[in-house]
């Protein structure tokens, strides 16, 4: 999508999606640090008429049950 999605947010649904919590250690932004990203889809809608459908809420438990079938975790 060309929108950006919240870091926490983002860490919640990977979190979910493997049963496991991850460690949070929350510090204030450091010199370097990217307040906000996110791809620009308009070549490849241009160029190609591609538009993504996935959500992180079904793409990244997909990813992650991908992941561990291929890893044998």
């Amino acid at each position: 999508n060309n929108h950006p999605e919240q870091l926490l947010r983002f860490i919640e649904v990977i979190e979910n999606s493997l049963g496991k919590k991850a460690e949070r250690i929350l510090e204030p932004m450091q010199p370097g640090d990217v307040k906000e990203t996110y791809a620009d889809l308009t070549a490849i809608r241009r160029d190609l008429g591609f538009q993504p459908t996935t959500t992180i809420d079904d793409g990244i438990p997909r990813f992650t049950s991908w992941y561990r079938d291929y890893h044998n975790i």
